[in-house]
């Protein structure tokens, strides 16, 4: 993978479908994207006339779809083979759902079930056919944005009318069981539940079984429940969030442990009866809760005794009865958790509208309240249906129990969904529609218009050869036929799409999280730490700025995309973009609140760039990486990357042939501050290789501590392979396969010197130093956590992090080399165990190993590593020996050895040479085992 391809995707995340700007962006002028005579490339032409779906710029003739990982990918034959290469070693298996998280948690997977649809001539109509109601009074009419397509609002307001038109497979005529074509298995059953209307009068209430869920248990200190455990309801009006707030007591316990309490839903009705009539609920545990978090299934049963006869109100209790079943019943379908989807999206949206307001224009403001106001089961329908893969949705085909008025909630998201358009569809729709439908639609439509087709004809040559007869007008009704085959098939409006992307982003504020991270967090596979949210300044000053930002972020897209698809000139086009808009003297760092420069357009610019570099060198093309490289360089003066754009301009100097201008951009580089670690050490051992007489007759002052000697300890194996590019594999004493490091770890615990030991490079280190400073790194620090799903504060990384806490850093390093680490360790492990920290690893290693890593290492040298970590983590946070040993002299000391392993083909790298020199300096006992084959 190119230098930095994985970080580019880690900030992009999940890919958009829609990219507002792709068209302006492609139409830049380019200066690195020409053709062999040194011509500037055409812009790219848009396919998607609404700049939505996947990003594709090709027809199908020229791309192909790769039946392994279903990228598309370019149609040469070489192209196609490397790709397929590629896959398949890598073991790739096509995707064959794509059921959300939420879908695979709660439900289990329907039996799906496809019916051939029969073609009929007959016209559609436009009324609403009988048995339809008239529409409902509540659809929301929003308001057009000349900055959006305009052909979503035209497609959005046909949607009413083409949810009306009676076909046979439509979503508003029946909810049948069947495949989603890109291979979703939905929910498909209709809840058919009926809410009883019979009201119980106050004498026959006694008795009366109520089944119910305990949820909130988070609230409550009791993890365990028992399968029959006896509980009692209470109710709670001094909750603050909830004035109607039900307990659930323990009825088995002396001190009434609370349980948790009912669902609101249930408890706003139910509480003004217990409080009104002092009616006292008394039931049992019917199901244990697999964790602590689930919800909990309960039977509550009505004890009447302390009926109040006085001021009784029959049409208020049966009204507030009525409301109670229809809640219980409503629960009956889906359980309380099921729906947490809804509730933390609306508090997302709440959220970015309270925090970010100034960042929103009046009518996307105005857009997401609306969605605020729309009915429960048209947010939970569009929320479904946002996080599916997309684009295009069959209604007939998208159904889930929680949804209980589906036709109503589709109508409803007017302005949020759109339809398919026989007369605005263009090639891109066709190819996306056309790849939902299942491989027996497709050839029911070949037979239809009596084309060939034969039973091996795989699905891709099937779309292909209809879309290539529409393309050359041999089948112009070919979007009527596939309607009626598909019914109404929607996707998500391009500025719903835009807006809610933006939401997450604020939210968040990177591309690795999303809606799920509610989810995992409510089902408690996830939990984060605690911490203060202190916020006295803005990430964005403007709407510019947000805009700026998210430009960059669709080339940042456009180039993640263009690497998968192997399209070179779209890659060079990306970079060429970028390169445009990066302007001198410009600084990644704001003067005020310095770890916010990673939130605008100008640093995610200088990512594709240096992305770009890489491109470039893998292809040879130094002349141009090295204008690249000198422009980052002139432009980013205070940036953590300068040391790696440094070390790549003076190789690529050297590649060109002039390695007096390489030596000279070497030793500039060793005088700037943020040229560190492995970079440096590059940069030095460079300048001894290539400073010597006649270019150099002086010896640099840092020669001899580069040049000092490192233990080296060579041992003998078996080896499994020899071959090139493969991971050394080697025979254990035991016989069995082993690697490098665990042959190492072998021969470190016998004839070595019987030390005990861990294969760990920096991941020991990491957890160690987070539960040392845990307290240090989620301290009191305004503007580092701004949301509630951190793992480290914004400024963990770069310079500010110690700059912004050096007195509490240095006080607990203090506490560490005095040797209070172990008591620190111990407390930070019991106190967080299992919470989310970037760096820590609750699994790998266990607590013994981290106490006797940190008591045989000694104070001293452990505080040196950890004050190294907390001044430059992203620097040092890589690159550490493969072994940390350590043996007991007594009981409470020994000593420690690090251990950088090699196999017979291995050598050092720039990072691992600094860390073992600075490790030296630090006093630790360090050596390199050489692995040799016997």
């Amino acid at each position: 993978m190119l230098k930095g391809r994985e970080s580019l995707v880690r900030l992009v995340g999940k890919r958009r479908r829609f990219l507002p700007n792709r068209l302006a962006i492609l139409e830049s002028t380019l200066n690195l994207c020409s053709d062999d005579h040194c011509n500037p490339l055409p812009a790219e032409k848009n396919l998607d006339p609404c700049d939505d779906g996947d990003i594709e710029s090709r027809t199908s003739r020229e791309y192909v779809t790769c039946p392994v990982c279903s990228c598309r990918v370019n149609g040469e034959d070489s192209i196609i083979n490397s790709h397929l290469d590629e896959c398949l070693s890598r073991g790739t298996k096509r995707k064959l759902t794509q059921s959300t998280l939420l879908q695979l948690n709660f439900y289990s997977r329907s039996k799906v079930q496809h019916q051939a649809h029969v073609l009929k001539s007959e016209k559609k109509e436009s009324s609403v056919g009988p048995g339809d109601g008239p529409m409902p009074n509540n659809i929301h009419k929003l308001p057009k944005d000349a900055s959006y397509i305009e052909n979503d609002e035209i497609v959005c307001d046909s949607l009413v009318e083409c949810a009306m038109r009676p076909q046979k497979d439509c979503l508003f005529d029946t909810l049948n069981h069947c495949e989603g074509s890109n291979g979703a298995s939905e929910i498909c059953c209709s809840p058919k539940n009926k809410i009883s209307e019979m009201v119980l009068g106050k004498d026959d209430l006694s008795g009366m079984i109520l089944q119910t869920f305990i949820v909130g248990r988070k609230f409550s200190n009791e993890k365990e429940l028992n399968l029959g455990e006896r509980i009692s309801l209470e109710r709670d009006p001094t909750n603050v969030k909830d004035p109607n707030a039900i307990k659930v007591i323990s009825a088995d316990s002396e001190c009434c442990k609370m349980l948790g309490y009912l669902p609101r839903e249930l408890a706003q009705f139910l509480s003004p009866l217990i409080e009104k009539y002092c009616l006292s609920f008394k039931g049992l545990v019917t199901t244990a809760p697999r964790s602590s978090v689930d919800v909990v299934p309960i039977e509550v049963m009505c004890d009447n005794k302390l009926f109040h006869e006085n001021n009784f109100d029959n049409e208020e209790f049966k009204s507030l009865w009525t409301s109670i079943q229809k809640a219980i019943d409503s629960t009956k379908i889906f359980t309380p958790i099921a729906l947490k989807y809804q509730k933390n999206f609306s508090l997302l949206i709440q959220e970015v509208l309270q925090s970010y307001s100034h960042l929103l224009s009046g009518d996307e403001k105005h857009f997401l309240d609306v969605f605020s106001s729309l009915s429960d089961d048209s947010q939970r329908l569009f929320i479904r249906l946002y996080l599916r893969k997309g684009p295009w949705f069959r209604m007939s085909c998208t159904s889930y129990k929680e949804v209980l008025d589906p036709k109503r909630a589709a109508k409803e998201l007017s302005g949020y969904l759109c339809c398919f358009d026989t007369t605005e569809a263009d090639n891109t729709d066709m190819i996306q529609i056309l790849n939902i439908l299942a491989v027996s639609e497709l050839r029911e439509i070949m037979h239809l218009l009596k084309k060939n087709c034969n039973s091996v004809m795989r699905k891709d040559d099937l779309v292909a050869s209809l879309l290539s007869a529409y393309e050359d007008g041999l089948c112009p009704l070919l979007p009527d036929l596939i309607l009626r085959i598909a019914g109404i098939c929607a996707r998500i409006t391009s500025k719903a799409e835009l807006l809610i992307w933006r939401a997450e982003r604020l939210f968040f504020l990177n591309g690795e999280q999303n809606l799920s991270s509610f989810l995992l967090v409510d089902m408690g596979v996830v939990k984060y730490p605690t911490y203060s949210c202190i916020v006295s300044d803005q990430i964005f000053l403007d709407r510019n700025d947000l805009l700026a930002y998210e430009e960059a972020m669709e080339v940042a897209q456009l180039i993640d995309q263009a690497l998968d698809e192997k399209d070179d000139k779209m890659v060079l086009r990306c970079v060429s973009v970028a390169d445009s808009r990066v302007q001198p003297n410009q600084c990644t760092t704001s003067e005020s609140v310095p770890f916010f420069s990673c939130f605008s357009a100008s640093w995610i610019y200088s990512k594709v760039v240096s992305l770009g570099v890489s491109f470039l060198e893998r292809e040879n093309r130094y002349n141009d990486a090295v204008l690249l490289l000198k422009r980052l360089l002139n432009c980013y003066t205070r940036d953590g990357r300068r040391g790696y754009w440094t070390l790549r301009l003076s190789i690529d100097l050297e590649h060109l042939g002039y390695p007096s201008e390489s030596l000279s951009v070497a030793e500039n580089g060793l005088l700037d501050p943020w040229v560190r670690a492995g970079s440096r050490m590059g940069l030095q051992r460079r300048i001894l290789r290539l400073g010597k007489p006649p270019r150099r007759w002086k010896i640099p002052s840092f020669a001899e501590s580069i040049k000092r000697k490192i233990t080296e300890v060579r041992i003998q194996g078996r080896p499994l392979n020899h071959e090139t590019g493969m991971k050394s594999r080697f025979y254990g004493e035991s016989g069995e396969q082993c690697s490098v490091e665990q042959l190492a770890l072998e021969y470190y615990s016998a004839e070595g010197g019987g030390w005990q030991g861990v294969h760990s490079e920096s991941g020991i280190w990491l957890t160690i130093f987070g539960l040392l400073l845990w307290d240090v790194i989620f301290s009191d620090v305004p503007n580092v956590f701004r949301t509630k799903f951190q793992t480290a504060p914004l400024d963990f990384g770069t310079d500010s992090f110690y700059i912004l806490r050096q007195n509490s850093i240095e006080s607990q390093l203090q506490k560490i080399q005095d040797g209070m680490g172990e008591e620190i360790l111990i407390t930070s492990w019991e106190s967080h165990k299992g919470t989310s920290c970037n760096g820590v690893n609750w699994d790998r290693h266990s607590l013994a190993e981290l106490r006797a890593a940190v008591t045989c290492i000694g104070g001293p040298c452990m505080a040196s590593l950890c004050r190294h970590l907390a001044q430059d983590y992203r620097s040092w946070s890589s690159g550490m020996p493969d072994l940390l040993l350590w043996r007991f002299n007594s009981e409470y000391s020994g000593e420690a050895k690090l251990v950088e392993v090699k196999g017979p083909k291995d050598r050092l790298s720039e990072q691992q040479r600094a860390w073992i020199l600075l490790l030296m300096d630090c006093g630790f006992i360090i050596e390199v085992c050489k692995i040799t084959p016997c």
